[in-house]
């Protein structure tokens, strides 16, 4: 589930021990700042080596997964992650309980809906298997693309929350595959079509720009943000990191690097 940069980890929270009272950002003591793999882990070595300049030193971990960066945040082991946006976390707070405040944006990775064996959704067949996200937010939100793609129709009223219980009309019997998120592309020759976070698809050659049959406009509500502690919201360190973003070379890597299918957060 962790990439190799987590084996570093142990040595890290030694040197946590031994220096408990180093300002946050120094060689002494790092920012631990948790990342998945994919956009969020090469975006933030953009803003770590940006922030190296002034002399201030972060560290990413990555993961694998969208479950663990918050656990390792609760835990201690991170002081920051950088990978999930509002409503996801509103749904993690709501579930788990963390007490977690957002310090700044991030990206917003755009959502699209891709195929192997189709050319537009209109041709999708009766029956057809479309996977989506199986964690609740970004299960609604591909739930949402898909009926504003004319796929079928939600109920009046369904938004980011949506399930498969809100579809309401589904002319073509169309049926929903929940998978894990990080699973979807490895499953696309398997199903008819999948909606795929940028994340995700960027990885594996596909641009939301260029190859998906639908995909998601600038929506803020999905883009991501840097998420501390409430004790640490008003942590200079905190404050930092959600800046270094902000920073015009982060934005035009971002674009060079991604091809329109990432966008830096306003």
């Amino acid at each position: 589930m962790y990439r190799r940069s987590l084996l570093a980890l142990p040595a890290l929270l030694s040197s946590v021990s031994l220096a408990q009272q180093a300002e946050l950002g120094t060689a002494a003591r790092p920012v631990r700042v948790g990342v998945t793999q994919g956009v969020h882990a090469q975006t933030f070595e953009k803003v770590r080596d940006i922030l190296a300049r002034d002399g201030f030193i972060a560290r990413s971990i990555e993961f694998g997964d969208f479950i663990q960066p918050n656990a390792a945040l609760a835990g201690g082991d991170l002081d920051a992650n950088a990978y999930q946006h509002l409503p996801f976390l509103e749904a993690q707070i709501a579930q788990r309980g963390f007490d977690f405040v957002p310090v700044g944006k991030t990206v917003l990775t755009l959502m699209g809906v891709f195929s192997r064996k189709h050319r537009s959704l209109d041709a999708l067949p009766n029956g057809a298997r479309v996977a989506i996200p199986n964690d609740p937010t970004n299960g609604g939100r591909a739930l949402l693309l898909l009926a504003q793609s004319g796929v079928f129709k939600l109920r009046d009223g369904a938004d980011h929350r949506a399930t498969i219980a809100d579809i309401e009309a589904n002319p073509k019997r169309v049926r929903i595959v929940e998978l894990e998120a990080a699973s979807i592309v490895r499953a696309l020759e398997d199903v008819d079509a999948a909606a795929i976070t940028g994340n995700f698809a960027v990885p594996a050659g596909l641009n939301p720009l260029r190859d998906a049959l639908a995909r998601e406009t600038e929506q803020s509500v999905y883009t991501c943000l840097v998420v501390v502690r409430r004790a640490n919201r008003e942590a200079a360190w905190a404050r930092r990191i959600a800046d270094g973003y902000k920073h015009p070379e982060v934005r035009a890597f971002v674009e060079s690097t991604f091809g329109g299918a990432v966008i830096v957060g306003a």
